[in-house]
């Protein structure tokens, strides 16, 4: 457990409690929300992503309503500082599950990610989020805090890491599939002739983008630029010290902090995967299974 005296000097002037009601209250809804949403399209992946995200805010800023009642006391400052630090990790890996499914649905040939490898890239957040978390919270000194304050510092640099990388990647694809430029000049994929398809031909697999997915994309564009702008406000704010202007400031966080991420995940709310993409993230309409469809349609017709 921490002790008061074990943290660097910090005179953190809360706001009344307001703010920090209305976060707790927000990410609840939106927990319960989601929540009912993940069991009616059955989306299971859902539960230790974008709902693990809703519940450390719900625990980050239940911390910082402590800590608002109780100022000298260490444990609830540390508490709030870590889940909401953390916090959004999962929803990062949400992203790169989306992310997959519509690269799944459009194409891909057109990305330099594969489908499996965004599922695989978003255990790896979750499981960095989790090991930076626990890194973190096991520190009871005040050499141990601020060892615990880099930690925090190289936390939130690791997800503005992962957040440029998936942005980066996400704008790659949807160039290449808007120019139809494909990654390769060669898709190895195999026709009933054994022959390799150069993916600049007719023949490349490329998905339709309808209204939905055009929808999906908007939202995970803005889902991340919310993202963003939170990883920069505590990459900041963590290298400016526990005493600098910046964590002092209540204002910045409320809004910086817990006003992105409380719009990120909303975002995933009106714009629900299991609604644009579908329950099977994408699986029953990748490109490859349309062409599929239009050849078996062309040797019908024939």
């Amino acid at each position: 457990m921490f002790h008061r005296k074990a943290l660097p000097s910090h005179s953190l002037s809360y706001s009344e409690y307001p703010p920090n009601s209305v976060s707790m209250v927000l990410n609840t809804v939106l927990s319960v929300t989601h929540t009912t949403q993940t069991i009616y399209f059955r989306m299971w992946w859902a539960f230790l992503t974008i709902i693990l995200a809703g519940c450390l805010e719900i625990l980050g800023w239940s911390g910082r309503f402590w800590s608002s009642i109780s100022p000298d006391l260490g444990d609830p400052f540390m508490i709030q500082i870590t889940a909401t630090i953390i916090g959004p990790t999962p929803l990062v890996a949400a992203n790169f599950l989306i992310l997959g499914a519509i690269i799944r649905i459009l194409g891909p040939a057109y990305s330099r990610l594969s489908p499996r490898a965004s599922d695989i890239l978003s255990l790896v957040v979750q499981g960095g989020g989790g090991g930076i978390a626990s890194s973190a919270s096991d520190r009871n000194d005040l050499k141990g805090a601020k060892l615990g304050s880099n930690v925090m510092l190289a936390g939130i640099v690791f997800q503005l890491v992962v957040i440029t990388f998936y942005a980066i990647l996400a704008c790659e694809f949807l160039v290449r599939y808007t120019h139809n430029c494909p990654v390769s000049k060669l898709f190895a994929r195999k026709k009933r002739s054994d022959s390799l398809v150069t993916l600049s031909s007719p023949n490349t697999p490329r998905g339709f983008m309808d209204t939905k997915i055009k929808i999906m994309i908007f939202a995970l564009a803005f889902n991340t630029l919310c993202l963003f702008i939170r990883a920069i406000y505590w990459t900041i704010e963590l290298a400016d010290g526990w005493n600098g202007r910046i964590i002092l400031t209540e204002v910045y966080f409320n809004v910086l902090d817990g006003a992105m991420v409380v719009l990120a995940i909303y975002t995933l709310n009106f714009a629900h995967p299991g609604i644009l993409i579908g329950r099977n993230m994408g699986r029953s309409r990748s490109a490859l299974d349309a062409e599929k469809n239009d050849s078996a349609l062309e040797l019908g017709r024939s």
